[in-house]
This record gives C-alpha cells, sequence and structure tokens, in this order.
C-alpha cells in the first residue's frame, strides 16, 4: 500500500537525480503532485521519457535532461539548463547510484570499484557543489544527498558501495555546516531494504534471498519508494526548518537494533 504525505511546493523548483526509476522517480512524483515544477535527470534517455509521462499526468511542469553525474562537465550543464528553464532551484535530491552484487574486498576490481566511486561519491559530489552555487546566489534552498544504511554500518561484500556512502555522510554533514547561516539546508536519507529495482542487483535476482534478508528488519517488511520521498519531501519543507546535517534513516528500525 502506497504510504502518501501532503505537502505544498507551489512555485518549487525540486531537481531529482536517478529520476527513471525507483526512489528517484518515486520523490519526483510527489514533489509534481505537491505543486513543484520538477527536473528530472538521469543516465537513461528512454526511462526518462517514460518517467515524464507519469509527471506530465500529475500535471506538474517538467524537464528533462540526460546526465551521467560522473561527469562534472554533464552536472553543471544540467544546473545551468534547470535555472536557465525555470529561473530558480529550490530542492536538489541527489538520488542517483549504483550496487553490485556482493564481491568480498580483496577481488573487487579497480575498475569496478573506481565506477562506482566516480558515480555515487564523486556525483553527489558535483550536484551539490553546482546546486550549492545557485542556491547561494539565490540565498536559499535544501538538499538532500541519498546514502544508505551501508553509509553507518559496515556491508559486507559491498566494501566500495559502502565507502561511497559513509563518504556521502561526511560531505553532507561538512556542506551543512559551511552554509548553514545562509539559508541553506543540506541533510541526508539513509534508506534501508527498499523493493526497487536495485534491489534484485543486490540480491542477483533472487527474490528469496530479499525474504532472508528482511527478516533483520524490526517491521519484518521491505519498505517501498514512497517510503523515501515521504522523507525526502519532509526534509525540504519548512517542517524541518531547523534541521541541518542530520542523515535520516528510513530502515524500518534495522540500526535501531
Amino acid at each position: 500500500m502506497k504510504r502518501q504525505v501532503n505537502y505544498n511546493f507551489e512555485g518549487a523548483v525540486a531537481l531529482v537525480t536517478g529520476a527513471a526509476q525507483g526512489m528517484g522517480l518515486a520523490t519526483a512524483k510527489a514533489f509534481a503532485r505537491a505543486g513543484a515544477s520538477v527536473v528530472l535527470a538521469d543516465v537513461s534517455t528512454k526511462g526518462l521519457q517514460l518517467a515524464k509521462e507519469e509527471i506530465a499526468k500529475i500535471g506538474a511542469k517538467v524537464l528533462t535532461v540526460q546526465c551521467d553525474v560522473s561527469d562534472e562537465i554533464q552536472v553543471k550543464a544540467l544546473i545551468d539548463e534547470t535555472v536557465t528553464t525555470f529561473g530558480r532551484l529550490d530542492a536538489a535530491y541527489n538520488n542517483a547510484g549504483i550496487n553490485t552484487v556482493g564481491i568480498p574486498s580483496a577481488d573487487v576490481s579497480m575498475a569496478d570499484y573506481n565506477r562506482i566511486v566516480s558515480i555515487n561519491l564523486n556525483g553527489v559530489w558535483y550536484c551539490m557543489q553546482h546546486e550549492l552555487r545557485w542556491m547561494i546566489k539565490q540565498g536559499s534552498g535544501t538538499i538532500v544527498n541519498c546514502s544508505s544504511i551501508g553509509g553507518m554500518v559496515g556491508a559486507q561484500g559491498r566494501a566500495p558501495y559502502s565507502a561511497t556512502k559513509h563518504g556521502i555522510v561526511g560531505l553532507t554533514q561538512s556542506a551543512a555546516l559551511d552554509y548553514a547561516s545562509q539559508g541553506i539546508r543540506v541533510n541526508a536519507v539513509s534508506p534501508g531494504m527498499i523493493d526497487t529495482p536495485m534491489a534484485d542487483v543486490v540480491t542477483g535476482g533472487y527474490r528469496d534471498m530479499l525474504g532472508e534478508m528482511v527478516k533483520a528488519v524490526p517491521m519484518g517488511k521491505l519498505g517501498i519508494a514512497e517510503d523515501i520521498a515521504n522523507a525526502v519531501l519532509w526534509l525540504c519543507s519548512d517542517g524541518s526548518n531547523y534541521i541541518i546535517g542530520q542523515v535520516v534513516a528510513v530502515d524500518g528500525g534495522f540500526l535501531a537494533k
């Protein structure tokens, strides 16, 4: 069952990376339902087109930009096009990221390590830098970065992934301190076991394995993409006006044990 929460983002412009599916798409749709103009960024042009069609049904203004977040030139172009089109940037959810099936640390190739770091960590860094540069001029804005429960504890078989998600926590907290006095708030969400296409990547498509993993969740069930969307919109709303540099775990109680 979808858990939809109502917010008001009328007149705001929201940017979501990794917006073609999963948590990114759910968050983009939530912003659209709340009245925001939405910018969808993803590497998949086909996925962007399908996502655009879904957002259009909601009735929101939408811009799609094909963007590989590991390329700073493309990220800068994304922010420039956002501001050129809509004149402002009020909220950003830096969600784009990848994961892999489990590989012991000693067996991870440098190519795989560098790919994960370039997308998950460098990608968030590039996005945040260019978003911040505009928000500083604007004098306001909210940024939510996507970490993971793997960014708060170790993740067996996923050392590079966990390293990037730990790194996002540090980037988030440091940037939040840098701009707290300038009307800009930076926070992060740490999703737990969420039923998205990435969950199939993590388990290699074995849904039975996912069922075993759920046994470690106190609530006894997977989260859904809308759970993350609700957390992101709250962190971008006036309801979290006094919250900066926080990492909100949306994990069914996994980290509370």
